[in-house]
């Protein structure tokens, strides 16, 4: 027996009721770096074959996903890998490059290790992707989240110089507290409060009342 066998084995088991799935069925190859099936639904969606999924190899991954949502699923997938685990489950949104103008349309999608090598590494990862209709809340929800997290990452550095109370005074400042609101809930004085506001909007490099929101948004004080 070899690895090799082992990967045709489970194609076959996956393959014959893959298409019975409401969803699109992947199963990567992790030592190949490469799709090793993909359900007929799947192909359709992506107007590719089998043997060109094959042949792409990890291009696969720059052709048809939004690398800027990419960061918050592989750790995770990596971590699930390195733990070689066959009961662990990794769920995520992802945007993938289907339809036929090959736009970025929202996938839930969950996968989990399914097969390993002989030497017992990991081996085959199977992936059960569903569409999110376009118009469900649920799509906009998740743009939110991912803008949020996009911005947290790329203003970590300046919201870590904010002390404690510059963030609490952040926090009242987009709830709508004025200076002397702000001191009486947080028993310090109203000029005390004034210079607060004035550090933090310097240190954050925030001028409107909009910018200062997407800080407390993205670092969960509001």
């Amino acid at each position: 027996m070899t690895d090799e066998y082992l990967v045709a084995r489970k194609v076959r088991e996956i393959a014959s009721t893959a298409d019975q799935y409401p969803g699109v069925v992947i199963m990567h190859n992790w030592v190949l770096n490469r799709v090793e099936y993909m359900s007929a639904r799947g192909l359709t969606l992506l107007h590719t074959t089998q043997g060109e999924l094959h042949a792409m190899g990890a291009a696969y991954f720059d052709r048809f996903f939004n690398p800027q949502e990419s960061h918050e699923y592989v750790p995770k997938l990596l971590e699930m890998l390195a733990r070689n685990d066959l009961s662990h489950t990794v769920s995520f949104f992802q945007q993938v490059r289907t339809g036929p103008n090959q736009s970025f349309e929202w996938y839930l999608s969950a996968s989990r290790l399914i097969e390993r090598t002989l030497a017992g590494e990991p081996l085959l990862l199977l992936t059960l992707a569903q569409a999110i209709d376009p118009a469900s809340h649920i799509t906009h929800k998740v743009r939110r989240l991912l803008d949020e997290n996009a911005f947290l990452r790329a203003h970590y550095d300046r919201f870590a110089t904010l002390t404690a109370r510059e963030r609490e005074v952040l926090r009242g400042v987009v709830l709508g507290e004025s200076a002397p609101e702000i001191a009486e809930r947080l028993f310090i004085s109203p000029q005390t409060a004034e210079t607060h506001r004035r550090n933090l909007r310097r240190k954050l490099q925030a001028e409107s009342a909009f910018e200062l929101g997407q800080y407390a948004r993205a670092f969960d004080l509001i």
